[in-house]
């Protein structure tokens, strides 16, 4: 009977059927096979207790916080500001796209949103500068997997509600990591500039620079609220995401003056919309985790690592390996909602804190936007910003590599991830 399910599973997801509508559907049809009323009876309360989690409450709040930035003209001025900073060195541009989406990051937390995003903005004017269309398709969303990294991160609240990690931690945990990504990045384009003699701009005077700086000092509010009250204990993950669309509405509707009434609508609608999509997923993937409960998956795959090796470091390794090649067939969110019960009870007998290892988890998934056949973040670039798939693929191979080699290095140099939250007891 498990084998059906099973097949029946990949089937489903072969038909196009949305992931959260396959997750649901599969469980059902397992509750069918194994005869057990009672399991059915009690779905409608594990569906509820899924969202059950004051955690949870922190993705409206981020997203509502993002769109109000967008709407209120921060967005723009954090991508110009990276501009004037970078534009008058080669390859200039190139930086700007990588600077512009660490600052993103820390006001949309998603990577498919920013690649969107930034497609939108970037690409066209990379491509009037005189670099390659797929060249920079592939930069701008190679880039954008900072965003689930730098604190505010959407998958990150859901890794911590669902292991019972603490958020505040996570989200420091994130910002070496994505330094290191913006360092590793910053420095293929200085090869690949020096390479192919990447054009750049003139240098922006030091008026222009001050003037820039001052604009851009109320966008930099949020992440650094954010930031300073959970270290402070001042607020919680979740609260901080409040506090967020608070400044977030001050600074666009009476700083920036560009968040009219007539754009509240609009923001709330998408908020409501993308928050729909997300908790409907969680829910239905709480009932999933529930069937690989029922059926002790967690504890045969235990028995199997253990066999394998007792070591932390092999099996980190495999983890690794096994989530690249997952990500290239799973969307991120959906498999970390599937892994994250059957993988925290082996933390435990490997001895890793859940910290490091949902770092781990969530950049290696991330990384998936980047890896063919499902590869979101290629479909939404390449429709964007009008690349052929297969270009845009071989384009974003340099920067996959580069990706890969900063996961194994996060994977086994612990204290960048840890040394910020165990310096604040987070």
């Amino acid at each position: 009977m498990t084998i059906l399910v099973i097949l029946m599973f990949f089937l489903f997801l072969f038909m196009g059927i949305p992931i959260s509508l396959v997750l649901g559907m599969t469980t059902i049809l397992y509750f069918f096979t194994v005869g057990n009323t009672m399991l059915l009876e009690s779905t409608p309360m594990r569906l509820f207790s899924g969202l059950d989690n004051f955690g949870l409450l922190a993705i409206p709040l981020f997203m509502l916080a993002g769109e109000l930035m967008n709407g209120g003209g921060i967005t723009s001025r954090l991508v110009r500001f990276a501009k004037v900073l970078f534009g008058h060195v080669r390859g200039g541009l190139a930086y700007v796209t990588v600077v512009a989406n660490m600052f993103l990051a820390s006001i949309l937390g998603s990577a498919n949103a920013q690649a969107a995003m930034m497609s939108k903005v970037m690409v066209p004017e990379m491509e009037r500068e005189g670099y390659k269309k797929e060249f920079s398709s592939a930069l701008t969303l190679a880039s954008s997997i900072v965003a689930p990294i730098i604190p505010p991160s959407m998958i990150f609240i859901i890794y911590g509600t669902l292991s019972g990690t603490s958020i505040g931690g996570l989200f420091m945990a994130g910002i070496i990591p994505g330094i290191l990504y913006g360092i590793g990045f910053i420095s293929l384009i200085a090869f690949l500039g020096f390479k192919y003699n990447f054009p750049k701009h003139e240098r922006a005077s030091g008026a222009d620079i001050l003037k820039n700086t001052l604009n851009v000092l109320p966008a930099l509010l949020v992440p650094f609220i954010i930031i300073f009250g959970i270290l402070s204990g001042a607020f919680t993950a979740t609260e901080s995401a409040a506090v967020a669309c608070l400044i977030a509405y001050l600074v666009g509707a009476f700083f920036y003056k560009e968040l009219k009434v007539k754009k509240l609508p609009k923001i709330l609608l998408n908020t409501v919309i993308s928050t729909a999509t997300v908790t409907f997923l969680i829910a239905m993937a709480n009932i999933f985790g529930w069937m690989i409960a029922f059926e002790q998956i967690p504890q045969l795959l235990l028995n199997s690592m253990l066999s394998l090796s007792d070591s932390p470091i092999v099996f980190l390794l495999l983890v690794n390996l096994f989530l690249l090649l997952l990500g290239a067939v799973l969307d991120g969110i959906a498999a970390l909602i599937i892994l994250v019960p059957v993988f925290m009870p082996l933390l435990t007998a490997f001895q890793i804190d859940p910290i490091h290892f949902g770092v781990i988890i969530c950049i290696n998934l991330t990384i998936g936007l980047l890896t063919p056949p499902v590869g979101t973040g290629l479909f939404i670039v390449s429709s964007i910003a009008e690349v052929k798939f297969e270009r845009l693929v071989r384009s974003t191979m340099p920067f996959l590599v580069m990706g890969i080699l900063i996961l194994f290095v996060i994977t086994f140099w612990e204290d960048a991830v840890l040394w910020i939250p165990n310096l604040f007891n987070l």
